[in-house]
């Protein structure tokens, strides 16, 4: 079973996330406001994170998804880590510079989803 782990400020998101990954068999972890982003990497060592762009509202001043990427990629420990940025404006470019494995723009299809997801751990 993999795992996927959800870094979004958007609590409906996230249950709605979680119910969806959980019916399609993948282990879901939710990422708190107040936590250390690289900590819960390195302890649930995730096979995909799923990380909104926009952050606002979980108490990360300052930072967005593009800039996690680049945490994530920078330490040896998570660097391998796949991540998929997901925002209502495109990020495709953007993502794809600061070295994510996958954009999805939002609102997306179920279906869509679950693809790249799926696309994602066979590639890595």
């Amino acid at each position: 079973m993999s795992k996927i782990l959800l870094i979004e400020d958007d609590d409906i998101m996230i249950s709605l996330l979680m119910t969806l990954l959980g019916i399609d068999g993948y282990e879901v972890v939710a990422f708190r406001s107040g936590e250390d982003v690289l900590q819960v990497v390195q302890r649930e060592q995730p096979d995909v994170i799923l990380l909104d762009v926009n952050l606002k509202n979980l108490g990360i001043n300052h930072v967005t998804g593009l800039d996690l990427v680049g945490q994530i990629r920078s330490n040896n420990d998570t660097k391998h880590t796949s991540v998929i940025l997901s925002s209502g404006i495109n990020y495709r470019h953007e993502s794809k510079k600061v070295g994510a494995d996958g954009f999805i723009l939002k609102p997306y299809m179920p279906d869509d989803l679950l693809k790249l997801i799926k696309e994602t751990i066979i590639n890595n």
